[in-house]
């Protein structure tokens, strides 16, 4: 089975609860989400993983793409674009800014206790992957502990430090979609 189908299986990206907690996420940092399709962007925008060899490299940086084909279809560009930078590198790919899904997702990577995240992430593979390409992007490499790249439990407490404080710094970014925009509260 390929990695990014057991990320959304049973890993990091798990299509019942990293979805809950990305609604978590997304309450801590803009209120509760009163507009439903939301709810449906949560639930699909990491779908792209599905059929993937990797989660961060050449394959796995593709995978905004089927999630924001399906808010397209249902509701319109701007949802689908929403869904669509959700992934910071396919933002800055597209010279775009990401949304504020990104923020929610960075935020929402932070939310699971480590007793529950390490063995999910362990348990599909995910976790060489993540911790070797955050020990090389820049910016997190700084934050991180030299042990850190040694334990994976060291690591993900690192990790969650570093993506709190990215969330808090990026979380008034603007919103293009106006019934956000109305609905939501910046916390």
């Amino acid at each position: 089975m390929k990695l990014g189908t057991k990320s959304v299986l049973f890993g990091a990206h798990q299509f019942i609860l990293h979805p809950i907690v990305i609604a978590i996420a997304w309450t801590k940092l803009y209120g509760l989400p009163r507009d439903s399709r939301l709810f449906i962007a949560f639930l699909v925008h990491d779908w792209g993983y599905v059929g993937k060899d990797d989660m961060d490299g050449n394959e796995g940086e593709s995978h905004p793409i089927r999630g924001a084909a399906i808010m397209r279809l249902l509701f319109g560009k701007e949802w689908g674009d929403f869904t669509l930078y959700h992934s910071r590198f396919y933002a800055r790919r597209r010279n775009h800014t990401y949304s504020r899904l990104a923020v929610a997702d960075k935020l929402a990577a932070t939310l699971l206790p480590a007793w529950i995240y390490v063995p999910m992430v362990i348990a599909t593979g995910e976790i060489k992957e993540y911790m070797h390409f955050t020990s090389h992007k820049e910016g997190a490499a700084s934050l991180m502990a030299s042990d850190a790249t040694q334990n994976v439990w060291v690591w993900y407490s690192e990790l969650r430090v570093y993506l709190r404080q990215w969330a808090e710094d990026h979380k008034d970014i603007p919103c293009p979609l106006p019934s956000l925009v109305q609905a939501s509260r910046i916390a």
